[in-house]
């Protein structure tokens, strides 16, 4: 999380102390957070960087792999925020929103949700924060971005990496509703992000990386993406995704 320099709680001169930084050896502030992803290893890695709680002040509650596991866990442990990935099985991030509408509308006790995906697609964003999140950042952040992002929220903040506010900005700056793309809407969420990178030029051996995913899961979801979509090969997938902006 956060380097050996920093653990003394000093700032750099003239640098203001930021929400989540330790001071005087542990953190002012705390945090109960419950982290949702289907990843394991990332849940474990988030866990590792963020979960110090004499550092951090954040305190790791409780973890889901699913809608149907965040839901419960949630409902449960009744945490300050939670960090939320998108692409979830069971429906997604959007579904676990949706369940959790009473939580989040809670007055004195309110659930708050910040998005944490490797999508950073204007659909998702949207998607999310039209459900109820109070931020969307990506999976590159650094720990210690993240835990300053985790008590924004916690205080009501809006919080999103900068390229993603604009996507936010521009949805509800508009009264028009978007157009529905039917064939777009025939993919999953987790086909939607292979085509994206798939467009992008990356390898199988990327993707798969990159969505902590095998190889033949990766063929696969091309393979269900052609067949939906009603194309031959990966020249054309790429012209399809342009022409719809999605890359």
């Amino acid at each position: 999380m956060s380097d050996p320099t920093e653990a003394n709680g000093t700032t750099e001169p003239g640098e203001p102390a930021e929400a989540g930084r330790p001071v005087g050896g542990a953190s002012e502030r705390h945090v109960r957070v419950v982290l949702v992803d289907d990843h394991r290893m990332f849940r474990t890695g988030v866990q590792a960087e963020i979960g110090q709680t004499a550092q951090t002040g954040v305190e790791v509650v409780g973890e889901a792999a699913d809608v149907d596991q965040a839901v419960t866990v949630i409902t449960a442990t009744r945490p300050e925020v939670v960090l939320l990935d998108v692409h979830l099985p069971g429906g997604g991030g959007v579904e676990v929103l949706r369940r959790s509408a009473a939580l989040m509308a809670d007055a004195e006790q309110p659930v708050r949700f910040l998005a944490l995906s490797v999508s950073d697609a204007a659909e998702d964003v949207i998607g999310v924060i039209r459900g109820g999140a109070r931020g969307y950042v990506t999976k590159t952040i650094t720990g210690t971005d993240l835990v300053n992002s985790i008590f924004r929220v916690q205080e009501g903040d809006a919080v999103f990496s900068p390229r993603l506010a604009g996507f936010v900005l521009d949805a509800f700056a508009s009264t028009d509703a978007p157009p529905v793309d039917e064939d777009l809407d025939r993919l999953t969420q987790r086909e939607r992000e292979v085509l994206r990178l798939i467009a992008r030029g990356y390898a199988y051996k990327e993707i798969a990386k990159q969505l902590f995913i095998s190889v033949k899961t990766v063929e696969s979801h091309v393979s269900a993406v052609l067949r939906k979509l009603q194309l031959s090969n990966r020249h054309e997938l790429t012209r399809w995704a342009t022409a719809r902006r999605l890359v």
